[in-house]
């Protein structure tokens, strides 16, 4: 069995078996693009992100991810859904209980929570392209009048709140984030773009007072992602 589909609180997760399990797992938080059904998830139907997910497999993890309502912006639904899917996967798999975490683009906004709540149960972390804050992710997209709206239309669905009350409480946010709880993290920045640019400066300026360096890296070296994540998630293996 390459993979199963199974649903919790109506949103469809994936299991990826490799053929040699190691007994360490992998949970996937994607971003904004990301999705899970009944047969498949984004992870397999894009190229790049399938040789990710058949690297890792081939070193002998088994991967899992969920669906997380779709464009969840770091909802509580959403941290609370990746957690129960964690002590799922650990009651239902052969698997050591302290996984890896990989969590693209908007899907960091659930990480960087996961961590706090979730300390004794993640080994490592890598995020690819992070959206670290929302506050600050907001002041980026006001340049783009329609990008904006569409975000804000998302937030408000994905939060349960209105515009007023949302923006309220981003504006009362802090500005820092706190990394520095001593799960060992990794982050990847792949400068495909001007936005992507904006982004990693964003990025540099919310890790001013943490000694994490990210990895910038260009698209033609994508392929590359699944080994550099190979080689960080078996630093941290030594100890079960």
């Amino acid at each position: 069995m390459e993979n199963r589909n199974f649903q919790m609180d109506t949103q469809w997760n994936i299991i990826h078996y490799p053929e040699k399990p190691t007994g360490f797992g992998i949970l996937i938080i994607g971003d904004e693009r990301h999705f899970v059904d009944d047969s498949k998830c984004f992870w397999t139907q894009n190229e790049g992100k399938l040789s990710i997910i058949n690297q890792l497999k081939e070193s002998g993890y088994t991967i899992f991810s969920s669906n997380l309502y779709g464009r969840n912006w770091g909802s509580d639904h959403a941290v609370e859904l990746a957690q129960r899917l964690y002590q799922q996967v650990i009651r239902s798999e052969i698997l050591n209980n302290k996984v890896h975490l990989i969590a693209e683009g908007m899907g960091a906004l659930v990480a960087v929570r996961l961590m706090e709540k979730m300390q004794g149960q993640l080994r490592s972390v890598v995020l690819l392209n992070p959206i670290l804050s929302l506050k600050k992710h907001i002041e980026l997209e006001k340049e783009h009048k329609f990008f904006y709206k569409k975000l804000m239309r998302e937030l408000t669905a994905a939060h349960k709140k209105d515009q007023v009350t949302l923006e309220h409480e981003l504006q009362s946010m802090a500005d820092e984030v706190k990394l520095d709880i001593g799960i060992p993290i990794k982050i990847i920045h792949v400068m495909s773009s001007g936005k992507s640019y904006n982004q990693s400066k964003q990025l540099q300026q919310l890790l001013v007072n943490t000694n994490i360096s990210p990895t910038y890296i260009v698209p033609e070296k994508k392929q590359q992602l699944g080994n550099m994540m190979k080689k960080f998630f078996n630093q941290f293996e030594k100890v079960l």
